[in-house]
């Protein structure tokens, strides 16, 4: 049944995602959680968003923040998350369960984020793993713990706070952590704005693929990334992995260079014994 709604909600998002939008107002979204999306499923092959499509985004969001009024706290916090998920791949649910003491700013070179609600496998618990800072995420805390969190109300002390809050809670009682569907719907809003052409596509899922392939292609191993992303076995990881073809012709033009070299180089070293051998078969003919 699942694997049904799943799959129905697949090829409705990618038919008719805008048509609903612009019928209704609302952003079609996936019911099946990633918890319980069915495995094996095939589904049609999309083109990944490219790193010019992401930076647009993401710099349209983050100019838009200042002038949000009332709204600048939802929509900082959401901006946050998305960007957690495009940077270093954490899930939506990861995400929402971080608490202000995840964050480790000392732990080697960038800091580093400790992720305690990771996806097991297999219904085998959650997977506890240290998420490194890189690619701007340590920047990015250090602005949101230090001049927007605080903002919330609540009491940071003791670093129980949630790291990504809610507005439900009064002051100083304690923000709840904000839902994933809240998550969910600020990043639908900011792509209706700022990338109109993935309006009903480009969900936390779709980051997190674009985070492993961001990666992988700036030279990134394959099992680094697995280690980011938390995945217990690297062919999932192989799967997130997305290569753009000019790479592909790169690596295969790169490859034949090498090659050629190798051959010029067996050329010369087997014209040197040549005219070796013939040296020698002259001096001793002479002698």
């Amino acid at each position: 049944m699942a694997q049904a709604v799943y799959r129905f909600y697949v090829f409705v998002q990618v038919r008719y995602g805008r048509v609903v939008e612009e019928v209704s107002g609302r952003v079609l979204v996936q019911p099946v959680d990633e918890f319980n999306r069915p495995r094996r499923v095939v589904t049609m092959v999309r083109v990944p968003l490219s790193a010019g499509e992401v930076e647009a985004l993401f710099e349209g969001w983050r100019w838009s923040l200042p002038s949000a009024g009332a709204g600048f706290l939802p929509a900082a916090r959401d901006y946050v998350a998305a960007s957690l998920w495009r940077r270093v791949g954490l899930r939506i649910s990861e995400s929402a369960r971080l608490e202000v003491g995840d964050w480790y700013p000392q732990m080697g070179a960038h800091g580093a984020v400790h992720v305690r609600w990771g996806k097991g496998a297999r219904g085998s618990g959650p997977r506890q793993r240290l998420v490194p800072a890189i690619d701007g995420v340590d920047r990015l805390l250090a602005w949101w713990l230090g001049e927007v969190r605080p903002q919330f109300g609540d009491d940071l002390a003791g670093g129980r706070a949630v790291l990504l809050p809610s507005r439900r809670g009064a002051p100083g009682a304690g923000r709840r952590a904000v839902c994933a569907a809240t998550l969910r719907q600020g990043l639908a809003g900011a792509v209706a704005r700022w990338l109109p052409d993935w309006s009903g596509r480009l969900t936390p899922h779709v980051l997190r693929h674009f985070c492993a392939s961001w990666l992988y292609g700036r030279g990134v191993g394959l099992s680094a990334v697995q280690a980011l992303l938390g995945h217990v076995w690297v062919s999932t990881t192989a799967a997130y992995v997305h290569v753009p073809a000019e790479r592909i012709e790169e690596q295969w033009a790169q490859a034949n260079a090498r090659v050629g070299v190798r051959l010029l180089g067996a050329a010369a070293a087997a014209s040197g014994m040549g005219v070796v051998s013939g040296a020698v078969g002259a001096a001793v003919e002479g002698g």
